[in-house]
């Protein structure tokens, strides 16, 4: 172990959290360098819904490679990226009535939500975003300015500007929240609110506490954003893909978002991808107006690529997810009347889930006797209350209950603890 903690930063903070050297996984487990296994109830903070080395996808990269694939292309175009392409719009784009021109923006979630900001200022002419509390976006100080947590926001070193930040769907103390207070902001001369150029939200916060917000405030939002010429971007990077049961998890309010940032799972395998999809009115971007050494990168194209043509050709991934989401909302509510005076609070949608704990320190505690237990999972929340759980959605039925029943003790043992 010394290795790492006498040369790499200390900014590193999984580790921490799970203090052991992992060499290999496979399905919903890793394994440590001991030969030990851990379900995953983490997936990479959301980067692979279809679990580690999934087959499918190993073997569509792994024959990529053998027949000497471009690697490397910039935006060039490529055998890879055009079946991509194709493919996404094929699975994804069409069956769903949606037009898109697809950015390939960068590597990560950050570099997506970027582009997105960027491109909404350019094409309105007008400066700040609309955000909201408890929100996360990434750690790039553009999509620091528009994320709700203090704690991350004071690493930047510099003025976060350009944004405001409004009540997310049930912010609690506030009765009328976000679409009708900023309509009524927006449609009064008086209220100081400039317009802005785009709002963006989460539909579940995944950093933010596990909160999803209802599908009748999504569509409030949507058509206040309409009213006033204000463009609406999801961030999909850690809730798209499937994690919520439909692809896009913007699909069940019945809405169509201006612009969508994608990440993480897009890629299928874990490898770097990020898109940025955008309504092709406003694709007023000039060549090289947003740039990048990694903007695409082939295996993630190629394994993106297999991921739609097995899971999302047809509806039985959407289902199980729903199913298996149900499954677990079904069992953490049972945790939580176990324990009435505890106050637990049930959160998220289909496989993305939470369990608030609202004694100081619970939620980690979990965490930590999940980990001792052969569980990994991390907390969620400003407050780091919320025990979440990110399966991965190829899980099997087995598997999950495992996790599940590890869960239910670990509560169990921090609550009985801390009386």
């Amino acid at each position: 172990m010394t290795v790492f903690t006498d040369l790499e930063s200390e900014v590193r903070s999984y580790s921490r959290l799970w203090p052991v050297v992992f060499d290999r996984a496979e399905g919903s487990r890793l394994f440590s360098e001991d030969g030990r296994p851990y379900l995953d109830f983490f997936t990479g903070a959301g980067a692979l819904n279809y679990g580690h080395n999934n087959g499918f996808l190993k073997q569509a990269l792994l024959d990529y490679i053998v027949r000497d694939g471009v690697s490397h292309a910039l935006d060039m175009f490529t055998v890879a990226k055009r079946d991509f392409l194709e493919t996404f719009q094929d699975v994804l784009l069409t069956p769903r009535g949606l037009r898109y021109k697809v950015q390939f923006p960068g590597p990560g979630g950050a570099n997506a939500v970027e582009a997105a900001l960027k491109l909404a200022r350019r094409v309105t002419g007008r400066q700040s975003v609309v955000s909201f509390t408890n929100s996360f976006h990434g750690m790039t100080l553009g999509a620091l300015a528009v994320s709700g947590s203090a704690a991350k926001r004071a690493a930047a070193g510099v003025a976060l500007t350009s944004a405001t930040a409004l009540p997310y769907d049930g912010y609690p103390g506030i009765g009328d929240t976000g679409p009708r207070y900023l309509d009524r902001l927006l449609s009064d001369g008086g209220s100081g609110l400039d317009r802005p150029a785009a709002v963006i939200v989460e539909t579940v916060q995944g950093e933010g506490g596990l909160r999803a917000a209802d599908a009748e405030w999504l569509r409030d939002l949507a058509g206040v954003c309409e009213r006033h010429e204000v463009l609406l971007i999801v961030d999909d990077v850690q809730m798209g893909c499937g994690r919520t049961g439909p692809f896009f998890s913007f699909e069940d309010a019945g809405i169509t978002p201006d612009m969508v940032c994608l990440s993480k799972s897009i890629g299928g395998f874990g490898l770097p991808l990020a898109l940025t999809l955008i309504r092709p009115e406003l694709d007023v971007w000039k060549p090289g107006d947003h740039s990048g050494t990694f903007r695409g990168v082939s295996g993630s194209f190629v394994t993106g690529a297999q991921a739609l043509r097995s899971y999302w050709s047809d509806g039985t991934l959407e289902k199980s997810t729903r199913e298996r989401g149900q499954r677990i909302a079904t069992a953490l509510a049972a945790i939580a009347a176990e324990h009435p005076a505890a106050g637990l609070e049930v959160r998220g949608r289909g496989l993305a889930a939470g369990l608030r704990l609202t004694a100081p320190g619970a939620a980690r505690g979990v965490c930590v006797a999940a980990f001792e237990n052969g569980l990994l999972m991390e907390t969620s929340g400003a407050a780091a209350d919320v025990v979440k759980l990110l399966p991965p959605l190829t899980i099997s039925d087995d598997d999950l209950d495992e996790g599940l029943d590890i869960i239910r003790a670990c509560v169990g043992a921090v609550l009985a603890r801390s009386k």
